[in-house]
């Protein structure tokens, strides 16, 4: 937002359009959500929620807890990757869990891709996921500043 002064009052402009980008949009498919995986916004990174999906078919890819986790978390590092960021980077996930009695191999395989000594803030919760997955991840990342 610009703050711009107009007869003594302020107001906010909307230039958001102008400081968002796309990261990695999937190709337009039959059944395609219209979204962006990711969204470069004034330095900050967000991230759609990932599951294990297969790229090219876009089709769940069935497995255990740690399976599927450890396929969505390669789908997020692709995005970081693509943003210029790292899982270091990200300071914020919400996970959803189709049975929270997966909590354990979950946070296991989680464990594995933020070995910072600060992980991120994290919520996560039951929900009920589309194609039969067990986990679905979303996250937020600080966009690292680009030497010149």
């Amino acid at each position: 937002m610009i703050l711009a002064r107009k007869r003594e009052r302020y107001y906010f402009t909307n230039a958001f359009s102008q400081m968002k980008r796309r990261i990695l949009k999937f190709d337009s498919q039959p059944g395609s959500p219209h979204i962006s995986a990711g969204v470069d916004c004034d330095g900050w990174l967000y991230i759609s929620g990932q599951g294990p999906l297969d790229f090219e078919t876009r089709k769940p890819v069935a497995g255990t807890i740690e399976a599927e986790t450890k396929l969505t978390l390669e789908h997020i590092g692709l995005i970081l990757d693509q943003a210029g960021c790292t899982f270091a980077d990200v300071v914020k996930c919400t996970c959803y869990l189709a049975d929270l009695k997966d909590f354990a191999g979950f946070n296991a395989t989680y464990q594995e891709a933020f070995t910072t000594p600060v992980p991120p803030a994290r919520s996560t919760v039951q929900a009920l996921l589309l194609g039969g997955i067990k986990v679905e991840i979303d996250a937020i990342a600080k966009i690292p500043l680009r030497k010149v």
